[in-house]
């Protein structure tokens, strides 16, 4: 590498060539028609945002225009220049960069020592580091990035790791940025930045593809937006004008509502208090440290902060999952540390963040996973042990309905359901035990919008019917529609409470990043 400065397209006028072109692009796998005949283009100097319900074939598109993967039919066309990927180094070879939303750094190592890794400039007797850093820095100077080149990556925050992934794109002359999920572990202030960043860029010539879930930060970023569904391109729409409910429409296909409605919370009494709870594993800092809160009968209290600050750990210690040390009182009654099976019967419902990890047993059933965690109890279990399996299939059925499961099979495993109706499986379970307190933890994490909305619909019906619901979400658009109160974690502790119709995302921002009131 020569040059640290990114580069332009020469003598482009503005939002006309195309920087990308994908031409009738399709794609099978065993089980799936991922991509059907797809056409998609991206201008030098814009900003063109790809958008669509989980497996409308997005992530299979972008994987086969960064060469991860290869088409079975179909053209890519870069800067008017036909081209064929047989891996990731020719993509990077042409200019193409991809950041991802799970982060590919090595902690141990500075920013200039990360960015350059794979690409390192030599000198006669090894590694040139010092025009290495030179590089990092004319880059970080380019696109003001508040980084220190010789910061460990392991010291950073979330949001500077991210620039760092960015950097690394940068540094190899991406011209053509993909960003996947970008905004889905950063507080506010720090999407702006990643924003103020993205138009710079294209500003400056470039391209980007922004894929992202977030309806409104679509439309805040964007030139324009491409809509998938069902493996095929449903349409290409100019931002300006676009509205969110004409977004989520072809998306869906149908009518969603993106507002969750609630009426005001009536809460009661106490079925969760947490007294000075702290979680620490030996030689390590406190993942949790001395944190304290209630949450009442019929209120919804959510947790906020970026990922990584102890909300894991925290509804780990609360569901009997691991150790802590304080105390957890159910209904005015301490469990005294007993475990996921005590917790559970004392009348606590729980959506893990991890669905298949934790959630689901992927391999079994449907009605087998719609019973899980209560079937060795009556009615599901016999007094001999054995399962009574009549009830469970007339309770998979009531249950599959109630909650408009997609196919309606009580025999089908886990593995073969999307992951929206995956997630209502786990719902249907937690909520039909009538629960008098739900932990809902990222309950509509890598799921589509039509799944969400029924998701959203269901806990704020738990509330209205009287349970007490603990939301934990990194989603801060979902905590403020969802809560009553809103907590924010920063690094294991408590760091602030709002009523939700005092919260807003700078107050919420600020606290996130460890800004204290």
């Amino acid at each position: 590498m020569t040059q640290t400065m990114v580069p332009t397209a020469e003598a482009m006028p503005t939002q006309q060539r195309n920087a990308l072109e994908m031409r009738g692009i399709s794609k099978r796998f065993p089980l799936v028609q991922a991509n059907q005949s797809v056409d998609f283009s991206v201008r030098w100097g814009e900003v063109h945002a790809l958008v669509g319900e989980n497996g409308a074939g997005k992530s299979t598109l972008m994987k086969i225009l960064y060469g991860i993967q290869r088409p079975d039919a179909g053209e890519i066309w870069i800067d008017g220049v036909k081209q064929t990927f047989r891996d990731p180094h020719d993509a990077i070879a042409l200019g193409i960069g991809m950041v991802h939303q799970n982060f590919t750094l090595v902690e141990p190592f500075s920013v200039v020592e990360n960015v350059i890794l794979g690409h390192e400039p030599r000198a006669p007797l090894g590694l040139d580091m010092a025009r290495a850093r030179r590089e990092v820095e004319a880059l970080i100077q380019q696109f003001e990035f508040q980084l220190d080149p010789g910061s460990r990556v392991e010291d950073l925050p979330v949001g500077l790791r991210q620039k760092v992934e960015i950097l690394k794109a940068l540094y190899r002359r991406a011209r053509i940025l993909i960003l996947d999920e970008p905004t889905a572990v950063l507080t506010p202030q720090e999407t702006d930045d990643l924003f103020r960043f993205l138009r710079e860029y294209a500003a400056q010539g470039n391209a980007a593809v922004f894929i992202s879930h977030k309806l409104l930060e679509v439309i805040q970023v964007s030139d324009r937006i491409s809509v998938m569904r069902d493996g095929r391109m449903i349409g290409t729409i100019p931002t300006p004008g676009a509205t969110l409910p004409q977004i989520a429409r072809m998306m869906v296909g149908r009518e969603v509502e993106l507002k969750v409605e609630k009426g005001p919370a009536h809460p009661g009494e106490a079925v969760l208090e947490v007294s000075h709870l702290t979680v620490a594993h030996a030689r390590e800092k406190p993942h949790v440290l001395d944190v304290s809160f209630a949450v009442r009968a019929g209120e919804i209290v959510g947790i906020a902060g970026v990922q990584g600050n102890g909300q894991s750990e925290l509804v780990e210690a609360l569901t009997g999952l691991t150790p802590y040390t304080g105390e957890v009182r159910y209904l005015g009654r301490s469990l005294d540390h007993g475990g996921a099976r005590r917790v559970r019967r004392a009348g606590v419902s729980h959506i893990p963040e991890d669905r298949n990890q934790r959630g689901l047993v992927m391999d079994f059933s449907c009605a087998e996973n719609l019973i899980l965690g209560d079937h060795n109890e009556p009615p599901y279990a016999e007094p001999s042990g054995f399962l009574n399996d009549e009830v469970i299939e007339q309770t998979a059925r009531r249950r599959i309905e109630a909650f408009d499961i997609r196919p309606r099979s009580t025999t089908l495993s886990a593995n073969r359901f999307s992951g929206g109706n995956a997630q209502k499986i786990i719902v249907a379970r937690e909520l039909s035990r009538n629960p008098r307190l739900l932990i809902a933890a990222q309950p509509t994490r890598g799921i589509d919008i039509g799944a969400t909305e029924f998701v959203h619909e269901q806990i704020v019906r738990a509330r209205d019917q009287g349970v007490g619901v603990l939301l934990v979400s990194a989603d801060l658009g979902e905590i403020m529609a969802l809560s009553d109160r809103i907590l924010v974690m920063y690094e294991g502790q408590i760091v602030g409470e709002l009523p939700a119709q005092e919260a807003t995302e700078e107050k919420l921002g600020l606290l996130m990043a460890g800004v204290k009131a």
